[in-house]
Parts: C-alpha cells; structure tokens; sequence
C-alpha cells in the first residue's frame, strides 16, 4: 500500500482523535486486549515496544511490572507525543525513539523481551520488521504480538465487515478529520495475514515455539515466540 511509505506522517495526522476513537468505537474492550497480551508475558527487566504509539501497551506492562524499562520506537512523533504525556500523568517512565521497525538503532541481543500492538501489519515489509525484533531481542527472549485478524464466524465475520468497511471509516472521517487515515486502516487490517500464516512469518524470522491466541471471536489475536 503506498500509505505504508508515509506510515509517520499518517498517524501524525491522527494522533489527537487516536486514542478516543480506538476507546470508544471498540466499546473500551480493546483496553482488555492489552491487558490480556500483558497477562501472558514473563517479567522482565528491558522490553522494546515497537510501534510504540501513544503508549498504552507500554504503560501497561509498566503498571503491572511485567517490565522495569520501556523503550518505544515509532515513526510519528505526534503519537509519542501524546504517549509521553500519558506516562508523565501516569507516573511512570518510558524511552521514546523514533526509528523505522525495519532498521531499529539498537545493538543485537538488546533486549529482554519485544512488544507490538497494532503494528506490524503498517510495516512496509512484515518479515523485515520481524527479523529485526529478532535481530534486537536477547537469546531466551520472547516476541509478542497483538494484531488484528478475521474472525472465522460467518455471522461475526458479516458483522465485522460492515464495521471495517463502512462504520469504523465514515466515524474516523468526521472525529479525525483525515479523508484517508481510517480508508487506509480498513484496508490494511482486511488484507493482513493471522493465525498459522502469521506464525510462519515468524518462524521464517528465526524465531521458534510460535502459538497463538484469538480474542473476542476472532478479532484479534495475541501472538508469542521465542528466540533460541
């Protein structure tokens, strides 16, 4: 998609109405998404939140001390922006960098654990972005992943077309005032890969013990794999 090319400036554009309509249009459950993706990781003392955003998934593994040091790379600084006053409000700390997830400035085996909420299906290649959460992530570390996917229920799946294909962006229209911002994020959650397609992209990035977990019918799924 050529939104992918100016994936920054996109949620540049956005990250105002960003965090109101996500919460509101998903009746808040996509809070529980995060929650439930923290749930199942180990604590550990260093993780990189790719695709950072405004933070949530960051501070929610801060909250819970799933992790002691957050660092978050992200293309928009806007998004950030609105993260790091997130986290002044919240009283915790995280380390904002932005970077492209394709070519991260970070040292091989730098961290603990990887994180991505929401992300990996904006990166212009999926298994570049893969291979360097690999690249960054300590051997005996683990990647994990929230993304959307398709439910395989014909009647949710009725119902979550009707809402990607013409609820979700006609309310993204009028609150954000973008014309292409929510045409895109349709588009990019309805092509994506999920379930076993998504966990051989990761196998082919190295990693190994891949499973995952779909959320709410389907609507999304929390995906985890270790790196040997």
């Amino acid at each position: 998609m050529e939104e992918k090319q100016h994936i920054g400036q996109l949620f540049d554009r956005i990250a105002g109405t960003y965090d109101g309509l996500n919460h509101g249009l998903s009746l808040n459950i996509d809070k529980w998404w995060r929650r439930k993706t923290v749930r199942l990781m180990p604590p550990v003392s260093q993780v990189l939140d790719v695709a950072v955003g405004t933070a949530d998934l960051a501070i929610e593994m801060l909250r819970t001390g799933k992790a002691q040091q957050v660092t978050g790379i992200d293309l928009s600084e806007q998004m950030m922006a609105i993260g790091a006053q997130k986290c002044m409000k919240r009283n915790v700390e995280v380390t904002f960098v932005k970077g492209d997830a394709q070519a991260m400035p970070f040292e091989d085996n730098t961290f603990d654990a990887v994180t991505c909420a929401y992300g990996c299906r904006n990166f212009r290649s999926l298994d570049e972005g893969l291979k360097e959460m690999y690249r960054v992530l300590k051997p005996g570390g683990q990647v994990t992943i929230l993304e959307f996917s398709y439910p395989s229920n014909v009647l949710v799946r009725a119902a979550y077309d009707l809402y990607f294909t013409h609820i979700l962006p006609w309310v993204g229209r009028i609150v954000s005032r973008d014309k292409t911002a929510y045409t895109y994020l349709n588009r990019s959650v309805k092509t994506f890969c999920w379930g076993e397609e998504f966990i051989k992209h990761l196998h082919d990035a190295g990693f190994t013990q891949g499973t995952f977990l779909p959320l709410t019918f389907g609507i999304t799924t929390v995906y985890s794999a270790h790196k040997e």
